[in-house]
């Protein structure tokens, strides 16, 4: 499982110009479910997002966490982020999850960061041709993959 998290001031999420989802502060997350993944990744990654300390504190420190300063989540599913570019300049999507699975895991995965105690998590549309609005705070991108912590 990927993610791309953009710390916002906010962001939005729409599907033929009707907005689907939106969020003030707090993380958009852009999220490729590959083959493979499993609902534990998913727990594991939820986690590590809500504790996640890139709010600044009152010294201007980065050291706060979503949880922290009840940040709210927009959640997008991005199957592009499992992109194999090894070969030639087009990219291969057969690492993507399945989309029955990949759509089960990145509603499981927004459940589970609900259960971590982020109040607010919107959602995009599954498979759907979205346009994502958001101001980049920091700007602080963060990208996670959960290959790293398999191995």
């Amino acid at each position: 499982m990927k993610a791309v998290i953009q710390r916002v001031t906010n962001a939005s999420v729409s599907v033929d110009g009707e907005v689907k989802g939106s969020i003030e502060k707090g993380f958009l997350i852009l999220l490729g479910v590959v083959q493979g993944d499993t609902f534990a990744q998913a727990e594991v990654l939820a986690s590590k997002i809500a504790k996640l300390r890139v709010f600044e504190d009152e010294n201007e420190k980065m050291n706060l966490s979503l949880l922290d300063v009840a940040g709210e989540a927009l959640v997008v599913s991005q199957f592009t982020l499992c992109a194999d570019c090894k070969k030639g300049n087009r990219p291969s999507f057969t690492p993507s999850a399945p989309p029955d699975i990949a759509n089960e895991l990145y509603l499981e995965f927004s459940e589970m960061l609900r259960n971590n105690g982020i109040q607010r998590v919107e959602n995009g549309v599954f498979g759907a041709d979205m346009k994502v609005s958001l101001f980049n705070d920091g700007p602080v991108t963060i990208i996670l993959d959960t290959d790293l912590w398999r191995k």
